[in-house]
């Protein structure tokens, strides 16, 4: 029988402030931390270069970057040029949504930790201060702890992979609280959906507000803007 090493987790690291924040969680936690970014085409390319930086400041023992280009089939302003990254909020499902993005995210991750023999994957998403994806909500999670321990060798061999969301249920403000006890360093996170030439924020998109209104509620000023 496979065994999984408790002390290794494969950790979902988008170079934004959720997924930094999880990493040092997870590592806090006693994790061998390996970081997992995804260049899946989007147009916001700045946020693997701070990606690196993430992994590399809060604990993780390797970064690899994967291509998947999911953006080649469109239908998201994040990856499609022709779909504007919208300024108003939306009581609907945001075209900032990418169609599967976590279930392929988790997907890749599910893969690595096989190999690894790592127990969890840990994943950013967030259900509370979040822009209304389907695969951010713990039901989805859930579903797909479940299609894990389905699919995998380890799975089958009783030595399941734990899919970690542990900050679904948190405000934006309770996420930047944890993540400044742990140390984590907001300046080198960004979670703008639409930023310029020069790699500043556009302080517009549904991302930069939400994360705007989260320092403000957590009273604290946000290091980016500095």
């Amino acid at each position: 029988m496979m065994k999984t090493n408790s002390k290794k987790a494969v950790v979902l690291v988008s170079g934004g402030l959720d997924s930094a924040t999880v990493l040092a969680m997870a590592t806090t936690q006693g994790y061998e931390c390996y970081a997992l970014s995804m260049d899946y085409g989007q147009r916001h390319r700045i946020e693997l270069d701070r990606a690196q930086k993430v992994a590399k400041t809060n604990g993780a023992v390797e970064h690899r970057v994967v291509r998947i280009d999911i953006g080649n089939f469109g239908g998201s302003a994040l990856t499609d040029q022709e779909i504007q990254v919208p300024t108003e909020e939306s009581a609907d499902i945001p075209v900032t949504y990418v169609p599967a993005r976590n279930t392929v995210f988790l997907s890749v991750a599910l893969g690595w930790a096989e190999v690894l023999n790592a127990s969890a994957i840990f994943i950013g998403a967030n259900a509370v201060d979040y822009s209304g994806y389907p695969d951010c909500r713990p039901e989805y999670i859930e579903a797909f702890q479940r299609m894990a321990n389905l699919a995998t060798k380890s799975g089958v061999e009783g030595e399941c992979i734990s899919i970690e969301a542990p900050i679904i249920n948190l405000t934006k403000a309770e996420i930047i609280e944890q993540g400044l006890k742990l140390g984590v360093d907001y300046s080198q996170t960004i979670s703008c959906y639409n930023p310029r030439t020069d790699g500043k924020v556009c302080n517009e998109c549904d991302s930069c507000r939400i994360r705007a209104a989260g320092f403000s509620a957590a009273g604290a000023v946000d290091p980016a803007l500095l």
